[in-house]
């Protein structure tokens, strides 16, 4: 390889030719000089210089003796970046103080996207860790997967500790889960819960300051909005959506059957007659498409329909979505 070739790197990624004839030279105690024609490198390093008896030979220097050359070689460079920082400070700090509007400082991002799963928990953790006030919170469950409620649970306890609020709505799917009933038992705390037959996507709002919703259908990216306006709009959101639930923690209430039509059941008429399929209806209510296809017939069979198209004739003239429970 042509020195004028060799890939540019720092001591701390060495290249494979460079890292090879090193080793070389450690095993032999030298290495003919034109051999550094693959592997110029190793010479600006510092890590091979020409032996005093012949300079036609390159002699290693030991390992550990290279290593603490090389780093005090970037000690010094963090030691001028810091004396560079703080001419640049004394440089613009008084043109800081300059009242004008071109002066002021860049506004904060008011909506940001959040990339993986990793960095989504990082940025709720830290919003989390600095709210005093209210956690509200949007939970739905896709009726696939096997709920996950305890990841958080020192978290939230951790805020309630702090005189904080919870309230947090669910699907009705999830009113007599075990795991999300245990824990709210578990949080010790102003925490409430009550549940929808249908919810809006996964929501959490801390302090009314930020939000967090989805950014994609399998919540891998997520948005954390900051904006004043937006967050107002989805804390009414949730506020609508919060007085039309029926409570299931601390005092559930019972959702009461009308005329043997259960609420779920209510619930699954109403899309029945949007024109919804079984697999449509399942994930909206958040229930897999057996449980959901046992309701149907529960319902066509309280209805005495015999066919689909029947039974949306049925549920529309039944009356059963005029109710008002």
């Amino acid at each position: 390889m042509n020195a004028a070739l060799h890939p540019d790197h720092g001591a701390e990624e060495l290249c494979a030719e460079g890292t090879k004839l090193y080793e070389r030279a450690l095993r032999d105690g030298h290495v003919p000089s034109e051999d550094t024609a693959e592997a110029p490198c190793l010479v600006t390093f510092g890590l091979l210089h020409p032996a005093v008896a012949d300079p036609g030979r390159l002699e290693p220097v030991a390992p550990a003796v290279a290593f603490h050359l090389l780093l005090r070689d970037v000690e010094k460079r963090v030691l001028d970046e810091r004396h560079r920082e703080a001419r640049l400070a004394e440089t613009f700090e008084p043109l800081m103080r300059i009242d004008g509007h071109r002066t002021a400082p860049a506004e904060i991002p008011t909506i940001t996207l959040l990339d993986g799963f990793q960095r989504i928990n990082l940025a709720i953790a830290e919003a989390m860790a600095d709210a005093t006030q209210e956690l509200l919170a949007v939970q739905p469950h896709s009726g696939r997967k096997t709920v996950d409620v305890g990841g958080s649970l020192e978290r939230d306890q951790a805020f309630l500790d702090r005189g904080g609020r919870i309230r947090a709505l669910y699907q009705d799917t999830l009113r007599h889960s075990p795991p999300v009933i245990a824990r709210y038992e578990l949080l010790n705390g102003d925490a409430e819960a009550r549940t929808l037959s249908e919810v809006v996507e996964r929501l959490l709002i801390i302090d009314r300051i930020v939000a967090f919703i989805p950014a994609s259908r399998d919540r891998t990216a997520a948005v954390e909005i900051r904006h004043p306006a937006l967050v107002d709009y989805l804390v009414m959101v949730f506020d609508r959506l919060w007085h039309l639930a029926v409570p299931m923690y601390p005092k559930p209430v019972r959702q009461p059957s009308v005329n043997g039509i259960s609420p779920r059941q209510r619930a699954i008429a109403a899309l029945l007659i949007e024109g919804h399929t079984d697999t449509a209806i399942a994930d909206r209510l958040g229930m897999n498409v057996r449980t959901a296809r046992v309701h149907i017939a529960k319902l066509a069979a309280t209805l005495g329909s015999e066919s689909r198209a029947q039974l949306g004739y049925l549920i529309g003239q039944s009356g059963i979505l005029d109710r008002e429970d």
